[in-house]
């Protein structure tokens, strides 16, 4: 019993603290919650974010400022058609030895951070995107022959304006999957401009404090993950994702109308792991049916592939996901 308790006091600490970093960015920026809590609860959940919207609604800002108020190392890089994949991984330079010999030494790239802004991805090339797989998926970068480690914790927030403006790049699917989750950035309402216009244009700025450090990130990545999932709720999950497969017998009829291919496995654990991370926010041990609900569309939105009729009918992910998430709270309520 007193384990139990340990445990129960332990996460409402976590609770506590991650409360405590959302108002700290609350304070900073305005507007955005639901961007806000999509960004962290990825985060926490040890993974990457794609941020998309126009110029100008602040993903910069907000990225500098999670950097600040968790005080871990930040890089920018700002994407652009000539960016080359040396210029983000780093390269081997020749440079004199002890000895007076040229020899090869490695010289860091903007990848060696804590958090790195991609900023606009899809203003540079596939390949030069592509560069950015492996450190994604596996914490290291390869440099002729030679792997390096990244840095702990490790997070890509990349930032991309929508397809259809000019001058931009599709992600590649693999990349695409990478990523934990896709977040819309909307306009902010008049009442959010005129704060905007209030903070930025005097002479007091707001100031962040740091709240949490590397450390202590890290561990709270490690308790999300201690987060109980029952075995009906995991099955809702597979059923989700399973759903969004227009040759599932559970697929929703619109999904068998229009779209080409549905989520993967990756899928599946960024769902669960989001799930666990939103419920650690609640101080909750356990998940629920609404952490899946809240985050299935963020998590599912950039995996699903529509088809040639659904892009002709301006079929939206999101519509879709809607269909199986409705479908997936009747099947758990008769259970």
């Amino acid at each position: 019993m007193t384990q139990l308790k340990e445990k129960e006091t332990q996460f409402i600490t976590a609770a506590e603290q991650l409360k405590t970093v959302k108002q700290e960015l609350m304070n900073f920026i305005v507007g955005q919650e639901e961007v806000i809590d999509q960004v962290l609860w990825s985060i926490f959940s040890g993974g990457h974010v794609l941020l998309e919207g126009l110029p100008g609604l602040g993903k910069t800002m907000l990225v500098r400022s999670i950097a600040s108020c968790l005080d871990l190392s930040f890089n920018r890089i700002q994407f652009t058609p000539d960016l080359m994949p040396s210029d983000i991984t780093g390269t081997m330079i020749l440079q004199p030895g002890t000895d007076g010999r040229q020899e090869f030494a490695f010289h860091e790239g903007p990848l060696f951070g804590h958090i790195i802004l991609a900023d606009e991805i899809n203003r540079a090339t596939p390949k030069t995107q592509s560069s950015l797989l492996e450190a994604m998926a596996e914490q290291t970068v390869t440099v002729m022959g030679s792997t390096k480690q990244l840095s702990k914790p490790f997070f890509v927030l990349a930032t991309q304006n929508p397809i259809d403006m000019e001058g931009t790049y599709p992600l590649p699917e693999a990349q695409m999957d990478r990523f934990i989750c896709k977040i819309h950035v909307g306009y902010p309402t008049k009442a959010e401009l005129k704060e905007i216009a209030l903070r930025t244009t005097g002479l007091k700025v707001p100031q962040l404090n740091k709240i949490l450090g590397s450390s202590e990130v890290l561990a709270l990545q490690q308790l999300s993950k201690e987060i109980l999932v029952s075995d009906d709720l995991l099955n809702a999950a597979v059923s989700i994702i399973d759903a969004t497969h227009p040759a599932s017998a559970e697929a929703p009829e619109r999904i068998k109308q229009y779209v080409q291919f549905g989520s993967g496995p990756r899928g599946l654990q960024s769902l669960i792991h989001m799930a666990k991370t939103r419920a650690l926010f609640a101080g909750r041990y356990h998940i629920s049916i609404g952490d899946l609900k809240r985050t299935a569309i963020p998590v599912l939105r950039h995996r699903l592939l529509l088809n040639f009729e659904g892009e002709a009918n301006g079929v939206t992910p999101d519509d879709l996901i809607a269909d199986v998430l409705e479908q997936a709270g009747k099947d758990v309520s008769q259970r």
